[in-house]
C-alpha cells in the first residue's frame, strides 16, 4: 500500500472522465445536509480531511462497479481506480460543485458582500444551504436562491461557481447579472466604484476556486494485484475500526486534572438517576453543550473548550436539574426520543433556561409556554438548518433576558419580538412540507411533521393504543398511502407526509393493501367512528385516502389517477399539519377534533 497526494482538481477530472468508479457493494449516498456543509467548509478553509482509499484497476475490474451519484461521463475513459473509501466525500463535493441536489442549494458566505437586512448569525467563509420546495405554480422556492442579485446581496456565492474546471464565461455571466441593478447611470467616480466592486467579487471567487482546485485530498492506493478478499478486508477495517480520541475524552482528563473529580462517575450517576435524559442525545454531548450555555459559552466544541472546567463541576447540580426538566418537558410535547427529535439544537437551550424557571406556580406556566413556542418554531423554521450552535446561543441569551424579566438599555422590557427565532424567521409554508423527507432520515422538516403526529397521540390503526414512551420502540414507519401501489406508477413514496407510526403487527397486516381496501377491512370489525378517530390522530384525511377504482383502467390511466390521488392526499395532509404548526407555535393545545373541525367525515 502506498500513500499519495492528489489535488481536488485531479480527483474532479478523474470523476469527469469516468476513470473512478465505486464497487457496487458500497452503500449509496447517505450524508445529510449538515455533514455536506461541514465537508465543503473544511475544503474552503483548507483544513485537512481523512485519507481516502483506492484500489488500482488492472486489465479487468475485480468488482462490479457503478459511477458516483450524478457523475455520468459522456466520453468515458478506461476505469483506472475503484474508490473503496471516500465515496460520501467525493459525491458530496461533486454534487455541491454542480449544485444538483434536488431539495437544497449550497452557498459560500462572504461577509464583506452582505448588505441584506436580515439574520447576521453566520461566520465569514462558512457554508450555507437553503432547503428548496415547489409551490402550486410549479416554481422552485425560495426564488432568491436562483437570483444572482439576491444571492450576492446576502453575501452568498453559489458553490457551482467553484467547480475546478474552466467556467470563466459562466462566472462572468453570473457576476454581470448579480450586479446589473447596481450599474450607475453616469459619473466617473460611481462607474469606477462599480467596476472596483465587480473586481472584488471576481477576485474572491477566483481565490476560492484556487483554494478548492489545489486542495490536497490524500489517499492510500492498493495495487491492482491485491487479492479481492484483502481489498474487502481493508475496506471493512478502515470503515469500522478507527475510534479517535473524542472531545469529551479530553475534557474528562481536564476536569480530573483541575478538580480531582471523575467526570465519568458523575455522568454514570446522572444516567442512573435520570435515565430518560439519554433518550434524547448522547449524555456527553448534552453535558458539554448545557454546561457551556450555563457559563455563557457557545453550545459547541469551541464553547466546551472555552468554559471553566471548575465551574462546570460546581454547576453540575444546576445542569443535571435542567436536563431532567428538559426531558420531562419534551415528554409532555409528545417527543420521546432522539429518533423522533427534529433538531437537537433545542436541548441545551431548554435545559439551561430551566436555571431561571421556577418549579411551580404561574411563572412556571408562563415560562414553559414560551419554551413551547420556541420548540415548535425551531422545528418549523429554517433557524437551525445552518450555524445551529451560533443561532441557539443567540436565542438562549434573548430567551433568558425575557424569562428573567430584564430590561433593555432604553428601559423597555425584553419581549418575544426580541428573540431572533421569533423576530427573523417565518413559519414553514404548506408547499415546503410537500418535499419533506421520510422521517427516518435526520432532517428537521421531516421529523417535524412526525413530531406533530406524535403530539396528537398517533393511535395504532388496529388496536387504538396511543403512542407513548413505553411503546414507541415497537412502532413502525408505515406508508399511509401504500408504497407497493405507488411503485407501480413509479411515484416516490418516501415522504414525511406519507408516514404514520403504527405497530409492526398492524403494518404486516396492511402493508400491501390499497387505501380503500384497508378502510373496508377495518369497517368489517369496528365502527366507522373508531376508524375515523384512529386515522385522524395521524392527521390522515380520510376522503383523500379512500381512493380506489383502479381496476379496469389502462396502465396510463391508472398512473395518471394514482398520481393525482396521491398529490391530493399529500396536499390535504400538508394543510392539516400547517394548521397544527400554527397553533403549536402560538402556544396552543391541539387535537384531531380541532384540526378536522368542519371537515366532511
Amino acid at each position: 500500500m502506498e500513500a499519495r497526494n492528489r489535488f481536488l482538481k485531479d480527483w474532479y477530472g478523474k470523476l469527469q472522465r469516468g476513470e473512478i468508479k465505486l464497487p457496487r457493494f458500497q452503500r449509496y449516498e447517505a450524508w445529510d445536509r449538515q455533514r455536506i456543509s461541514s465537508l465543503i467548509e473544511t475544503v474552503v478553509q483548507d483544513l485537512p480531511l481523512g485519507i481516502t482509499l483506492t484500489l488500482e484497476v488492472g486489465e479487468k475490474e475485480k468488482f462490479v462497479s457503478r459511477f458516483l451519484e450524478t457523475t455520468t461521463p459522456q466520453d468515458k475513459q478506461r476505469v483506472l481506480e475503484h474508490l473503496l473509501d471516500g465515496q460520501q466525500r467525493l459525491t458530496a463535493l461533486w454534487r455541491a460543485f454542480h449544485n444538483n441536489y434536488e431539495w437544497e442549494t449550497y452557498f459560500i458566505y462572504l461577509k464583506e458582500f452582505d448588505t441584506y437586512d436580515g439574520d447576521r448569525g453566520q461566520a465569514d467563509m462558512s457554508v450555507f444551504f437553503r432547503g428548496r420546495y415547489i409551490k402550486h405554480n410549479g416554481e422552485k422556492y425560495p426564488i432568491w436562491c436562483d437570483d444572482p442579485a439576491q444571492c450576492l446581496q446576502r453575501g452568498y456565492i453559489p458553490t457551482h461557481l467553484l467547480k475546478p474546471e474552466d467556467i470563466q464565461k459562466e462566472i462572468d455571466e453570473w457576476l454581470v447579472t448579480a450586479t446589473a441593478h447596481m450599474e450607475p447611470d453616469g459619473g466617473k467616480d460611481e462607474i469606477k466604484a462599480f467596476y472596483d466592486f465587480q473586481k472584488r467579487v471576481s477576485d474572491r471567487i477566483r481565490d476560492l476556486r484556487a483554494v478548492i482546485a489545489n486542495y490536497n485530498l490524500p489517499y492510500l492506493s492498493l495495487p491492482s494485484q491485491t487479492d479481492k478478499s484483502v481489498a474487502l478486508d481493508v475496506f471493512i477495517k478502515m470503515n469500522t475500526n478507527s475510534k479517535p480520541l473524542s472531545q469529551y475524552d479530553v475534557i474528562v482528563a481536564e476536569v480530573e486534572d483541575v478538580m480531582g473529580s471523575s467526570l465519568h462517575d458523575l455522568q454514570d450517576e446522572l444516567d442512573k438517576k435520570h435515565p430518560d435524559i439519554g433518550r434524547y442525545s448522547e449524555l456527553p454531548d448534552l453535558i458539554l453543550t448545557t454546561s457551556a450555555l450555563l457559563q455563557g459559552a457557545l453550545p459547541n466544541q469551541r464553547g466546551a473548550w472555552d468554559m471553566d472546567k471548575r465551574v462546570m463541576v460546581e454547576k453540575w447540580g444546576t445542569m443535571e436539574d435542567g436536563l431532567n426538566r428538559m426531558a420531562k418537558f419534551l415528554h409532555t410535547e409528545g417527543i420521546y426520543d432522539n429518533q423522533r427529535l427534529p433538531t437537537n439544537a433545542v436541548l441545551a437551550v431548554i435545559a439551561a433556561l430551566y436555571e431561571h424557571i421556577p418549579k411551580s406556580g404561574d411563572k412556571r406556566g408562563q415560562d414553559e409556554l414560551l419554551l413551547k413556542k420556541y420548540l415548535w418554531y425551531a422545528f418549523f423554521t429554517n433557524r437551525y438548518e445552518n450555524a445551529a450552535a451560533t443561532h441557539a446561543f443567540s436565542d438562549f441569551i434573548a430567551l433568558r433576558h425575557l424569562i428573567k424579566g430584564e430590561s433593555k438599555k432604553d428601559g423597555a422590557r425584553f419581549a418575544e419580538i426580541d428573540v431572533p427565532i421569533f423576530a427573523d424567521h417565518r413559519l414553514v409554508e404548506t408547499e415546503e412540507l410537500l418535499t419533506a423527507e421520510w422521517p427516518k432520515r435526520s432532517t428537521i422538516r421531516g421529523r417535524g411533521i412526525l413530531a406533530v403526529i406524535c403530539r396528537l397521540g398517533a393511535l395504532d390503526f388496529s388496536t387504538g393504543e396511543p403512542l407513548s414512551e413505553g411503546n414507541i420502540d415497537q412502532r413502525h414507519y408505515h406508508h399511509a398511502y401504500p408504497d407497493a401501489l405507488l411503485k407501480e406508477a413509479d411515484i416516490h413514496s418516501f415522504l414525511a407526509l406519507n408516514c404514520a407510526l403504527i405497530s409492526d403487527a398492524t403494518n404486516m397486516t396492511i402493508g400491501r393493501k390499497d387505501p380503500i381496501e384497508y378502510l373496508k377491512d377495518r369497517y368489517n370489525w369496528t365502527s366507522e367512528e373508531i376508524v375515523t378517530e384512529r386515522l385522524q390522530s395521524h392527521l390522515i384525511p380520510i376522503p383523500e385516502l379512500a381512493n380506489g377504482g383502479y381496476e379496469g383502467l389502462t396502465d396510463t390511466e391508472k398512473v395518471r389517477k394514482l398520481r393525482m390521488d396521491f398529490e391530493r392526499f399529500l396536499k390535504r395532509r400538508a394543510e392539516l399539519v400547517t394548521k397544527a404548526v400554527r397553533l403549536l407555535a402560538d402556544g396552543r393545545q391541539i387535537s384531531a377534533s380541532i384540526l378536522f373541525k368542519d371537515e366532511l367525515l
